[in-house]
This record gives C-alpha cells, structure tokens and sequence, in this order.
C-alpha cells in the first residue's frame, strides 16, 4: 500500500523509531520502522512478545502482561530500571515519547513507578500518551477470555473504551481506590456514616460513569459491526453487558441512578464486610459475547470460532477508534497466524490493510505471512537482537 493511499483514509500513527534500554531481554536495542505491516518471527523465547509490551507501555497501564514494572526490567540491570521510546509520526506531524522505571525498591502503588515524556517534557499522567496514539493488543492469553473469569472480560472491554475515551482510565482507578478505601474501613470495623457515605457518593457517581462508557462503547461498537460485510471471516459478534447497575444505563437518569446505587452500598455495608469485598458495583458486570451466524455463546464455541470472533470485534474496534479519535490505533497481535487457515490468515492480512494502521506480528514462522511479501518490514527476533529478515 502506497503513502498516498494511506491517507485517503483515517489518518494512522506510526512508530518510525523504537529503542529499549534494560527492557527484559533487550539491554540495548534501536529499531527503524516502516509503517504497515510490521513481522517480528524468531523461536519461542527469543524476545518476540517483549517488543509488543514495550509498544503496549505507549498506553496507560501494565502493558500487554500486566506486570509489575521491576520485572519488565532486564534481570542483569542491577537495580537501574528499563527506559523506552519511540519517534512518531501521525496526524499531528513528529513527536517523541519516552517511558521508564524509577529504580528499584521505590514504591509503584498507582502507576508511580513509571514517568512518562511527551516531547522533552514530563506528562502530569500516562493519559497524556492518548493524545498521541492509541493501542490495542491480541495475545495467546486472551484466547481463552469467553470462557475465562469475568474479570479478564471486564478489563478487555475496558481497554476498548479506553481507546475511544481517554477519561475511562482515570474514572476506572479513582472508582477502584474509592473502593478499596471502603472495604479497609468495613474490614477494621470503622462504621462511621459520613466517611463511609463520602465514599459510598463517590463510588456510586464514579461507578455510574464507568457503566455508561462501557454501554456507550457496545452502543458504538455494534452500529460499526452492522456496518461490515455478512461473509466476513471473521463473524460478527453481538455484544451486551450483564449487571444490576448496567442494566439501569439508559433507563433512568444517571443523578437517580447514582441515588440508588449510594443506597445499595449503604444497604450492604454488612454484608460486604463479612464477604471481605463490594458485592454491587461496575466491578461486578461482566462482558457477553455471541457468534451471530450461529446464535451461540462465545463460550460454546470452538476455539477456532473464538479466536475468530475475537479478532472480529478488534478489527471492528480499529475502525471505531478511528472514527472516533480521529487516528488508526496500533494493532499488536501476537501469534495471531499460528491458528489460522490460509484463507483466514489472507482475510485477516487485507483487512489490516485496507485499514491502513500500523500493526506489529509475531510468529516463529515467516512462511505464515507468505501473503505479504513485499507490502510489509519483516525482521528476525534472536537473543535479544533484531535484524532485517532475508
């Protein structure tokens, strides 16, 4: 695909240099990148997945695994810390980001083991990165997300919502602090009515907030799914939210939504405390996902469908995060050819395409993309070096 017709499309971002410092196995590494179609292959546990978390860090959050920051950093640094950054190039012309750790043994309670720099300049909070770029994520561990705790489901989709809505995350944290302060006070048994019902007020405007972005992006995403081809191969999908609270959204206003969900926290102050956790709330939905073409739940299906499925409303969602934030996210997809036929691999390879944005793969064979011979920057991943891939 040509530069030009990239940009009769929605504008992409594109990582054009990526250099790590002491990040997991990489103790130095400097990176040219083309925009595109970019295809990382090498053996297993050669460094593949570790350059997609260090792209994921471009985002607010853990990255793509979730780990505490003193383990992203590489074991023989000696307490230093890891240090990324990228060059980019998107709407909004150049701009540099750099990422890191503090050094080791300070506290990372709420993201303050990681800085942020945005241009030269220090960045109030991660956030700030989402006005630069958006970045969504496939890994081999969400191939099991429809049939695995509601949790996991929870925290996908509120990547999702993350993309499109760069306040959701700062909502997400203060809702779960808030919480954390109240079950603290239930388990010691401080009962006091107006600090808990300061809390109780904030959780219940804040957790209203959260299931209203959540509905807001279902509402989004499933006008972009009807929007796509039936004979896609990747099926659509229909998609709710299951909750007490989540199904209140859109039924009342959101000032007597709050009002009753204050009430439930004040009702169940006993019964929270002997459970050791908040029993209503936001943290309490959980995401549903069915296979349309067979009117059957995600977690019925075969894990081939699954996969199918989930890479359907990714790809739905690029669009959307497009649409919306008026730039393509970065796709990072790990493994993502090693389950699929020829023919889905190909379908998969001309959708991203023609979407234009920048994607990172990874797959310990380049025969598995065959396909994009010529319209993508193939490297070699091997102990910690990357090379051009001949």
């Amino acid at each position: 695909m040509s530069e030009t017709d990239r940009t009769e499309r929605t504008p992409p971002v594109d990582i054009r240099r990526l250099s790590l410092t002491d990040f997991r196995n990489y103790a130095a590494l400097s990176l040219d990148l083309a925009p595109g179609a970019v295809v990382l292959t090498g053996e297993n546990g050669a460094g593949k997945t570790n350059l997609l978390e260090a792209v994921s860090l471009f985002s607010p959050g853990r990255g793509l695994r979730r780990a505490p920051y003193a383990d992203m950093a590489r074991e023989s640094a000696a307490g230093s810390g890891f240090a990324i950054h990228a060059r980019l190039e998107g709407p909004f012309g150049e701009c540099e980001i750099g990422t890191g750790t503090l050094a080791f043994g300070q506290e990372e309670a709420d993201g303050a083991g990681r800085r942020v720099r945005i241009n030269g300049a220090p960045a109030k909070s991660a956030e700030e990165m989402l006005q630069w770029l958006r970045v969504v994520w496939l890994t081999p561990s969400m191939d099991g997300l429809f049939t695995g705790p509601a949790g996991d489901r929870r925290r996908f989709l509120d990547r999702l919502v993350l993309a499109i809505d760069p306040t959701h995350g700062k909502r997400t944290l203060d809702y779960e602090r808030a919480m954390r302060g109240r079950n603290r006070l239930l388990a010691e048994g401080k009962m006091d009515e107006s600090w808990l019902g300061a809390i109780e007020l904030q959780m219940a405007e804040t957790g209203v907030a959260i299931a209203a972005a959540r509905g807001e992006l279902l509402r989004l995403a499933t006008a972009m799914i009807e929007r796509l081809p039936d004979d896609s191969a990747f099926p659509k999908a229909d998609l709710a939210i299951a909750g007490t609270l989540e199904e209140q959204i859109g039924q009342r206003p959101a000032v007597e939504i709050e009002e009753w969900l204050r009430g439930e926290f004040a009702a169940g102050r006993m019964r929270d405390r002997a459970a050791g956790r908040t029993l209503d709330g936001p943290q309490r939905a959980d995401f549903l996902v069915r296979h349309r073409p067979k009117d059957m739940p995600a977690a019925l299906c075969s894990t081939g469908e699954q996969k199918a499925l989930l890479v359907g409303i990714v790809l739905a969602h690029a669009r959307l995060t497009g649409e919306m934030a008026g730039m393509t996210p970065i796709l990072l997809l790990d493994e993502i050819a090693a389950h699929f036929d020829q023919h889905r691999r190909a379908a998969l390879f001309d959708i991203l395409e023609e979407l234009g944005c920048q994607v990172f793969m990874t797959g310990t064979e380049p025969a598995l993309f065959t396909a994009l011979k010529g319209k993508a920057q193939f490297l070699t991943v091997a102990s910690g070096t990357v090379t051009e891939t001949a």
